[in-house]
């Protein structure tokens, strides 16, 4: 048993009789009354999400995980497939076990956690930052600079996300996978 003061992003607790992997969590102390910890909850199992408020103290039902280094294959549908880089054992998972499957390219390592009580894989932790080609976009307005002007872009997983004028067709970019938001160009 963990308690809220435990409670940080990635964990998984069991909660409503389902697993689920904290996204974000908050913890606030109000001038008047106990604290609490305002938390934000992915189900493992359907990827529905979910916010939630403990009380400080609370008790909570972790659940221990392992984690696992796995490289991602081939997508068909809803279905991604995966490679145990160590012993080359492949997994099949579904599209909502994933963060950003948007970002996800074919080769990228990937961390996969599983419930080690009946070793079921529970979710896909992407790298911090990916670095992918831009495939399309229109060509930025000259002298529309005065402030952070950004324009529409598709990168070679076909994701969609805004990036500054300058950044041209062809040029790698770095993005960020939490938020799916350009961080940089890329060398």
């Amino acid at each position: 048993m963990a308690s809220t003061s435990d409670i940080r992003k990635g964990l998984c607790i069991r909660y409503n009789n389902d697993i689920y992997k904290i996204i974000e969590f908050l913890h606030v102390k109000p001038g008047k009354g106990p604290a609490f910890v305002r938390t934000k909850l992915k189900s493992v199992t359907s990827g529905k999400v979910l916010d939630n408020t403990f009380s400080a103290g609370h008790k909570i039902e972790d659940v221990r995980v392992e984690t696992r280094s796995y490289q991602f294959l081939y997508s068909d549908g809803e279905t991604y497939h995966f490679m145990n880089t160590d012993d080359y054992n492949q997994i099949a998972l579904q599209e909502s076990a994933l963060d950003a499957p948007g970002l996800l390219k074919e080769g990228e390592v990937v961390t996969i956690l599983f419930n080690t009580e009946d070793a079921m894989p529970l979710s896909v932790d992407m790298p911090a930052s990916v670095v992918l080609e831009v495939t399309h976009t229109e060509p930025g307005v000259k002298g529309n600079t005065a402030t952070n002007a950004t324009k529409p872009a598709t990168v070679e997983t076909g994701a969609r996300l805004n990036v500054p004028l300058f950044i041209n067709e062809g040029d790698k970019i770095k993005i960020d996978t939490g938020s799916a938001t350009y961080m940089e160009r890329a060398k």
